[in-house]
Order: structure tokens, then C-alpha cells, then sequence
């Protein structure tokens, strides 16, 4: 008895090939839509395009890898390298180490932080400028006001000739001779003279509204060997030492703003190759700092 001949399959492809040819057809149409649905930045899509040119080898920019001739596949170990690479890609090979795109993006930073703290300062230097040139003309103002009322003081009291007044940001400066006040080599006040400091004191006590300094100044011309003082030093001292003690003992001027010192020869106002000279250099000069000034 012969062999049954088998059965020829079906022609066509098999029944499960229909079922899986329609699933990716659907898979297909859900993709078309979500991209349909979806917007694309032309901008970004063409950025990636470059960096993907010039880094794998798939466009004609050429290929490098991340870092030392190993390519990404190899391994994670490269991640740490991974922000400095993605900061490069895009950018065609320029010859430059990691490291230097490293110090060229560290100095980056630095500069821009650099410019900024040197905008920031240079508008504090200005503000401080500023701050500055308002209080020095507010405190100019003061002397000057200042001034002029302690100048029609002396000419009410009439002692205004034996006085000259000047001024600057920080005091009025009066100046009077020291021949007018002292007998020479001597710091003891002359008696007819006493009347006279007494006036400038009532000045003082209306107009002064801070610190008073009192300095005594004399010429070059050394102390002779019968004076009780063995400088000018000691005599410019001494000078100013008894105008203070008669301006506390006489007027209602507080001893704790009124400052006294010698000066000896070191600070003259003319040349003392002259007998004039000299004599404007031997003098008593009283600074009366304004309200806006503390010299103490």
C-alpha cells in the first residue's frame, strides 16, 4: 500500500502575518499623530543636526570622540566629561584640548564676573565721589556763613584790624600777632592786651559750635640762652597754653572742645630772612570748626 501524500499548504503568507502587518500599520498612524500633534523648534533640530555631523561620523563634519579615543559605547566612565563635551558639540575641530576648552570657559566666567563686581564698584567709587563733593560743599557753605558772622562780630567789638579771618570746608581761622599778645621771649599775656582776648572769647562763646584749637607759632630764631624756654617749641606752647587758660577762666567756652599746641617755627606764613616775615610768622592762630566737622 502506498504512502499518503501530505497536504500542501496553503498558498500566501501565514494567518499571523496578517494580524502583525496590521498591529504596526496602527503603531504607524498613532506615531503620525502624536508627531502631528507635536511642534519641532527649526532652530534646535538644525543644532542637533550639527552636533551630530561633526561628532559621529554621520554627516560630513567629521567625528571625535569624547574624550581620549574612546567612543561613547564603550562604557560610562566618561560621564564625568560629559557636560564639558555637550557644552563643545556643535562646533567644528579647532585643533583644542579638553583642557583648554576647560581654562577657555573657566576664564569666560571669571571675566564676566570680573566685569561685573568692576561695573559695581566703579558706580560705589562714584556714589562715594559724590557723597563726598556734596558734604565738602555743604561744609564750605558752613565756614563761609560762619566767617562772616564772626567778622561782623570783630568790627562790632572793633578789634576787627588786630584780627584776620579765613576759612575753609573743616574751620574758620583767626590770626592774630603774636607781638599784639606777648612781649618777646615771653608767653605770659600783656595786661593791656587782656581786654582784647577777652572780646575774641565773647565771640567765640556766640559763634563756635565745635571743637576750638589753639596754636602758637613763632620765627626762626632760636630762644636766647637767659629765656626760661629752651625752644621755640616750648615757647609756641606755652603761648598757646595761656590763651586757653585765660579763654576758660574769663568766658563760659567747655575746656573739653578747646584744644591748645605749639607749632614752634615749623609751619611759617611769610620769610624769615625778613624782620616783616619774622613778625608774621610770631603769631597765635584759633580755629573754629564748623558744625559739620568733627576734628575731635
Amino acid at each position: 500500500m502506498g504512502k499518503k501524500k501530505e497536504d500542501a499548504p496553503p498558498p500566501g503568507s501565514p494567518a499571523w502575518m496578517a494580524t502583525f502587518s496590521d498591529l504596526m500599520n496602527l503603531l504607524l498612524c498613532f506615531f503620525v499623530l502624536l508627531f502631528s500633534m507635536s511642534s519641532t523648534d527649526a532652530a534646535k533640530f538644525e543644532e542637533v543636526a550639527n552636533s551630530f555631523a561633526s561628532t559621529f561620523s554621520v554627516f560630513t563634519g567629521g567625528g571625535s570622540s569624547v574624550g581620549d579615543g574612546v567612543m561613547v559605547s564603550n562604557g560610562v566612565s566618561q560621564l564625568a566629561e560629559l557636560s564639558v563635551y555637550f557644552s563643545s558639540m556643535g562646533k567644528q575641530t579647532t585643533g583644542k584640548t579638553d583642557n583648554e576648552i576647560e581654562d577657555n570657559s573657566d576664564n569666560a566666567s571669571d571675566d564676566k564676573a570680573s566685569g561685573g563686581k568692576g561695573e559695581e564698584t566703579t558706580s560705589e567709587n562714584a556714589a562715594i565721589k559724590d557723597a563726598q563733593a556734596t558734604l565738602e560743599e555743604a561744609q564750605l557753605k558752613a565756614s563761609e556763613e560762619l566767617a562772616e558772622k564772626i567778622e561782623e562780630a570783630l568790627e562790632d567789638s572793633r578789634i576787627a584790624a588786630n584780627v584776620d579771618v579765613d576759612y575753609n570746608s573743616q574751620y574758620v581761622l583767626l590770626t592774630m600777632n603774636g607781638a599784639l599778645l606777648f612781649d618777646s621771649g615771653r608767653a605770659y599775656i600783656k595786661q593791656e592786651s587782656e581786654p582784647f582776648v577777652e572780646k575774641v572769647g565773647k565771640i567765640l562763646e556766640r559763634y563756635a559750635e565745635s571743637t576750638i584749637e589753639i596754636e602758637g607759632h613763632t620765627d626762626n630764631v632760636p630762644t636766647s640762652a637767659r629765656s626760661e624756654f629752651k625752644s621755640n617749641d616750648e615757647l609756641s606752647g606755652a603761648r598757646a597754653l595761656s590763651v586757653f587758660e585765660y579763654l576758660v577762666h574769663n568766658t563760659s567756652l567747655d575746656p573739653a572742645v578747646i584744644k591748645h599746641s605749639g607749632r614752634g617755627e615749623y609751619i611759617p606764613v611769610a620769610d624769615n630772612s625778613t624782620p616783616e616775615g619774622r613778625a608774621k610768622n610770631r603769631r597765635v592762630e584759633i580755629k573754629i570748626y564748623n558744625g559739620l566737622t568733627d576734628a575731635r
